[in-house]
């Protein structure tokens, strides 16, 4: 066992973990955090996408003490006292969710790619989201979303009340 320091979602943490604890086991099994999906275990569907220092990375492929000291965003992050982020409101909007199993890394995939580059091109929203399998509504309403959220962004539209 080992103490890990961390920040997700803006609360700071401090947990013991088992050295061989995957990222994902524990935002999953010891933090709740269960909007972060499990598909393939092994880095190549995206389901398990996090924002970790910046950087999106599939939190199956991260022993827990490789996130020692870092800042974590996951799905639950963007919720912001019960209001959608403007990525999640253009998901919603554009039928882009369906079994909702990708869908939380596709979200996050695309909050880190307008965090770092505001105003990508159609084809840069794809690249940003080629580590991210998806069965059932397909890349093209995802990118649809994701320029829809850029505008959103560019209007200053940040928060929106959750109508689900």
């Amino acid at each position: 066992m080992m103490e890990i320091q961390l920040i997700i979602n803006d609360i700071n943490y401090k947990v013991d973990i088992d050295v061989n604890m995957r990222l994902i086991d524990l935002l999953r099994d010891k933090l709740g955090l269960t909007g972060t999906k499990e598909g393939c275990g092994e880095g190549e569907c995206g389901a398990c996408t996090i924002i970790m220092d910046g950087e999106s990375v599939n939190s199956c492929l991260v022993m827990a003490f490789q996130a020692n000291g870092s800042n974590i965003i996951t799905i639950e992050g963007l919720e912001n006292n019960g209001e959608l982020d403007p990525i999640q409101r253009a998901y919603m909007e554009e039928g882009s969710v369906q079994c909702g199993f990708c869908i939380p890394g596709l979200i996050i995939s695309t909050k880190a790619l307008l965090d770092k580059h505001p105003n990508p091109t159609r084809e840069e929203i794809r690249e940003g989201m080629s580590g991210n399998l998806c069965r059932c509504t397909g890349y093209n309403k995802a990118i649809d979303a994701a320029q829809k959220a850029i505008e959103y962004l560019k209007e200053g539209q940040n928060d929106f009340k959750n109508s689900w």
